[in-house]
């Protein structure tokens, strides 16, 4: 399929930037998507750009009834717990800590939606990321939230612990945790994920895919939004995460 212009243009402007690791300072409001769909063929387009495929997703929602969007994860993007990430890499550094899953399952186009219990049947793993928050937009937190959602949802890499066995006994809404850097807890005092039970964006992640004709293929990593309020980190340490019931992890930066 043959995309418009301004949606090549708006992919190439955002790869240039993360390639020069310059931020964009002025968004061209000509190139923004103008709805959904076309910020989504942007994320994919700019996966195209760099040749480098997914290797997973991250999904979210601000609250448990709002809307729900989601974006693929460079598989470079990608690193194991115990790695050491150069700050020079990202203009800027966010960290949460989230769930991720995996399915078990693959889930081809069909007629009809899944459902609920067809995609939580199909949960096979789970385990603590946390992900590092990165725009290319000098002007983030204020850049248009179509910009934003093309902008692989301001992803700049994510950190898996290890995985384990799925257990429906984890608390899921409001989990204990513990998250460090350099020592200090950096945790909110609060907790607990926006979007409610994580678990229901998997639904529509699967959704997402097969109602474009796309399959959503089993084992990819699929992390969930955050437990924690957004950390900047401007110094070189050591972050450690821990989500009572799972593994922990940890990352570091120098």
């Amino acid at each position: 399929m043959d995309l418009p212009q301004h949606i090549l243009s708006f992919a190439k402007t955002i790869v240039e930037a993360d390639k020069s690791h310059t931020p964009i300072t002025e968004v061209d409001t000509s190139l923004v998507p103008t709805d959904v769909t076309e910020a989504y063929q942007v994320q994919q387009e700019i996966l195209s750009m760099r040749q480098v495929t997914a290797a997973g997703w991250k999904v979210g929602a601000r609250s448990p009834t709002a809307v729900i969007q989601g974006s693929p994860l460079p598989h470079d993007r990608i690193y194991p717990s115990g790695s050491s990430l150069a700050i020079s890499d990202y203009p800027i550094i966010g960290i949460e800590l989230e769930i991720a899953f995996s399915l078990k399952d693959s889930f081809s186009p069909r007629d009809e939606p899944y459902s609920d219990t067809e995609v939580l049947s199909a949960i096979g793993e789970m385990g603590a990321t946390i992900e590092i928050i990165s725009s290319r937009f000098a002007t983030w937190p204020d850049t248009p939230a179509l910009a934003k959602l093309a902008d692989l949802m301001n992803h700049g890499a994510l950190v898996i612990g290890q995985f384990v066995p799925y257990s429906s006994e984890i608390d899921f809404i409001n989990p204990l945790l513990n998250f460090t850097f350099n020592g200090v807890n950096i945790s909110s005092p609060t907790g607990g994920n926006p979007a409610g039970d994580p678990r229901r964006l998997l639904t529509w992640l699967v959704n997402h895919h097969t109602s474009r004709g796309v399959t959503l293929q089993q084992g990819i990593v699929i992390t969930t939004g955050s437990y924690t309020d957004l950390h900047m980190v401007n110094e070189a340490g050591s972050l450690v995460g821990e989500i009572k019931g799972l593994p922990a992890l940890c990352v570091s930066f120098k």
